[in-house]
């Protein structure tokens, strides 16, 4: 029988440099997730993002990076509101009614505030456990008897947000005054929703992630110009 020929020397040197292409582009892809995980660090205001963008606009594919990075600078609350279990309920209490209610209106939709409102369906205030805890537990009130609205935050010490201030905004709000939730209202003052700091940190998070993605993409040649989805 004849004996089998040896490989091919142009086949062999072929399957090597196939081999070591593919550890080069390992070794380039490590490094680019731990580039952009850095990068992310330290652009997490918008001012860095759009630094970042100005360098990216003087290579070959400036707009589509750069309109990436303006929408992701500028979420705001509204889009934290898509988040937001307050959405899906009846977040909002009469300022007449007994704070008993109010707890178990906390109870059943396990939320931790409501906005009071008076006849009219207008916001007077807010309501919170910690309001109930303070001034009705540790005082010795009694739930069925006391008004939500002798206990809620009210007037001038409301604190609330626009739908499209951005959420580094609200978190700055929630910060300086301590609380944990803030209704989100239109450009009329009316309520429209609310957010709780677990929401704004939910979309802080997507916020990353999309940053990722899209730097992802250009640092390897896709998206805008190169045809990616």
């Amino acid at each position: 029988p004849i004996p089998p020929s040896p490989p091919h020397p142009r086949a062999t040197h072929t399957n090597s440099d196939t081999y070591t292409h593919t550890l080069d582009l390992d070794r380039q892809h490590l490094l680019l997730s731990l580039s952009i995980s850095a990068f992310v660090a330290i652009t997490s205001t918008p001012i860095m993002l759009r630094c970042a963008a100005t360098v990216w606009s003087r290579q070959a594919r400036p707009v589509s990076f750069a309109s990436a990075v303006r929408s992701i600078a500028t979420v705001t609350a509204d889009d934290a509101l898509k988040y937001s279990g307050y959405m899906q309920i009846d977040f909002t209490i009469p300022e007449d009614t007994p704070v008993y209610d109010a707890v178990q209106k906390f109870a059943a939709f396990n939320i931790g505030c409501l906005v009071t409102t008076d006849k009219a369906g207008n916001m007077t205030g807010v309501v919170s456990e910690r309001d109930y805890i303070c001034k009705i537990a540790l005082l010795g009130r009694t739930s069925k008897e006391t008004p939500v609205k002798e206990i809620a935050t009210r007037g001038a010490n409301i604190i609330t947000a626009k739908a499209g201030e951005s959420v580094e905004s609200c978190m700055e709000k929630m910060m300086s005054k301590g609380i944990r939730h803030l209704p989100i209202v239109d450009d009329a003052e009316k309520v429209i929703g609310m957010v709780s700091i677990k929401d704004l940190v939910k979309t802080v998070i997507t916020e990353k992630e999309q940053t990722i993605k899209v730097l992802s993409d250009f640092a390897l040649g896709k998206g805008g110009h190169f045809g990616s989805e």
